[in-house]
């Protein structure tokens, strides 16, 4: 049977990266997105990355990156995606992933019906999709806000690549989402931490063993 595969998001220390390599996830994210209390300066990321045991994709979130700033992390960082959280169009997203060569994921934020088509749009033009809360209006920060949406809009469904559900999951939560939508890819930050900004390995632990359970 396949493993879900897990994205553990908003890493900041050495001891988290091997937090999340021992628990059996699949990606790493670092957060370029300086409001954050996830955030990492490029010096640090690097440090974090190269810390990162082979297998393990190494992701970087950013959130409306101008050029400048992704030719920064991307030139300081050894990546294997890039995560787009902000506003990006298709067509930013189409330039960012010429320009680079590296796959894109593009998150795109969900609250209600009318918010699935853009899902159609961006899976034209990314490698992965992240499906998301949307953030509430007014709110600082575009995801790792701990809020769900109701899964059942995006329950059983397939899009032309492949796709990570997000917000408010938990180890508590996420063998029923999984049930609920046959996802096969999912995204966790303020789910297992402590604090904001603070992991805590014994709920990275506890939250991918729970996904396990999503498939039975």
């Amino acid at each position: 049977m396949d493993r879900i595969r897990v994205k553990i998001c908003g890493l900041r220390t050495e001891a988290d990266v091997l937090a999340v390599a021992a628990a059996g996830a699949a990606y790493a994210g670092f957060n370029f997105f300086p409001k954050s209390p996830r955030y990492v300066m490029v010096d640090q990321a690097r440090l974090l990355a190269l810390a990162a045991p082979v297998g393990l994709a190494k992701v970087a979130l950013v959130v409306d990156a101008t050029d400048a700033v992704l030719d920064a992390i991307v030139e300081g960082v050894p990546l294997d995606m890039l995560q787009l959280h902000g506003h990006e169009t298709p067509d930013r997203v189409a330039e960012v992933r010429a320009r680079y060569g590296l796959p894109v994921m593009k998150v795109v934020g969900v609250a209600d019906e009318g918010d699935l088509p853009a899902i159609m749009d961006y899976a034209l033009v990314s490698d992965q999709l992240l499906i998301d809360a949307k953030p509430p209006r007014n709110a600082i920060l575009p995801g790792g806000n701990g809020l769900a949406f109701d899964w059942r809009l995006v329950a059983q469904r397939r899009w032309l690549r492949p796709w990570m559900l997000a917000g408010g999951l938990t180890a508590e939560n996420v063998a029923e989402a999984i049930r609920l939508t046959n996802v096969r890819q999912v995204d966790v930050a303020s789910g297992v931490e402590s604090a904001p900004g603070v992991k805590d390995a014994g709920r990275i632990k506890a939250f991918v063993e729970a996904t396990e359970r999503g498939l039975g």
